[in-house]
């Protein structure tokens, strides 16, 4: 993330830098993993806006782990000089499908690397038994940087039928409870602009989780991107996208109320111009970036400027025109 959001936004790099005296930067990995959403454990089909080209860049491929790492040790230090990484092991969901043993033995090749210092895990909240919460723990205990990255997106279980996600918020509290009784840090990925969603439903939302008293959060614009079921309802005329100003204005009310020393681990996501269908802004990171470091100056705040949602709200409630939407 720019230098400048960092005057606004307590940022994992930031973070990082703090406790590791250097600079620390992901290296996104593509481990072959799929998803229970995909392969018939709870669905088929995936959420209905998952083409997961559009989060992960090496979601096309798989290549062997240690030469993914090297890939992204090259980039990353031309790019931004840092000489210490976490390997974000990022397409699909990165617990699932695999025993074990065959888990420590992926995550032991990136942990092999000498200046691979920790690992990210993105993965389901529906896909963390015991077992596998007791793996990351075991190597968070041994010294390594952890981070458990939860695809939530939304609290409202509405929502979450709607676009296919095969797991309600019950599963994501049930999730982070488990991790945090080992001591793991959970970063709480969030999608604005979902179907039947406004402003209120992701304040309730970030509610929600920070009520669970969660680590990290990452935010993200719902896009289109080709061969989803979301475009076709896109093209129907049935799905709009947010403009760039709503989806600004939104993540910036969100962070005013989040607590300051919640790590903010995206403020945005992209997806590539040969799978993008809308919103065309989605292309333009820093475009987006640099719109909300201005939408903070212009109003005077910060991270965690504003009161914080009211941490005892009951679970959401379906509206009249959700429930018109769920039908």
């Amino acid at each position: 993330m720019h230098m400048v959001l960092t005057d606004h936004v307590r940022t994992l790099g930031r973070e990082l830098l703090e406790r590791h005296g250097e600079r620390v930067h992901k290296i996104a990995i593509h481990a072959g993993f799929t998803c229970p959403n995909r392969d018939g454990t709870v669905g088929r089909g995936g959420c209905t806006f998952c083409n997961n080209a559009s989060f992960s860049p090496n979601a096309r491929r798989v290549v062997p782990i240690p030469e993914q790492i090297a890939a992204g040790r090259r980039v990353i230090r031309r790019r931004t000089g840092a000489r210490k990484y976490l390997a974000y092991f990022q397409a699909y969901t990165n617990t699932h499908g695999r025993g074990l043993e065959e888990l420590a033995a992926l995550y032991g090749l990136a942990l092999a690397e000498p200046d691979v210092i920790g690992l990210s895990i993105g993965t389901r909240p529906d896909c963390v038994p015991d077992p596998v919460l007791d793996l990351l723990a075991g190597y968070q205990d041994r010294g390594h940087e952890v981070w458990l990255e939860l695809g939530l997106q939304s609290a409202w279980d509405v929502t979450l039928a709607r676009v296919n996600r095969g797991h309600g918020f019950a599963a994501y509290r049930s999730a982070v409870q488990r991790a945090h009784a080992r001591g793991l840090r959970v970063c709480t990925h969030l999608i604005l602009g979902l179907p039947g969603e406004g402003p209120e439903h992701a304040r309730t939302t970030l509610a929600q989780v920070l009520e669970l008293g969660v680590e990290g959060l990452k935010f993200h614009p719902l896009h289109v991107v080709r061969h989803t079921m979301l475009a076709h309802q896109w093209r129907r005329g049935q799905y709009r996208p947010l403009t760039m100003r709503e989806y600004v204005d939104q993540v910036v009310d969100l962070l005013e109320c989040t607590p300051p020393e919640v790590v903010i681990h995206r403020v945005t996501g992209t997806a590539g111009t040969d799978i993008l269908l809308a919103p065309a802004w989605c292309a333009h990171k820093w475009i987006v970036i640099n719109a909300i470091v201005e939408t903070f100056r212009s109003r005077g705040t910060r991270q965690g400027s504003r009161a914080y949602p009211l941490r005892r709200l009951p679970a959401p409630v379906v509206t009249p025109l959700m429930q018109q939407a769920r039908s």
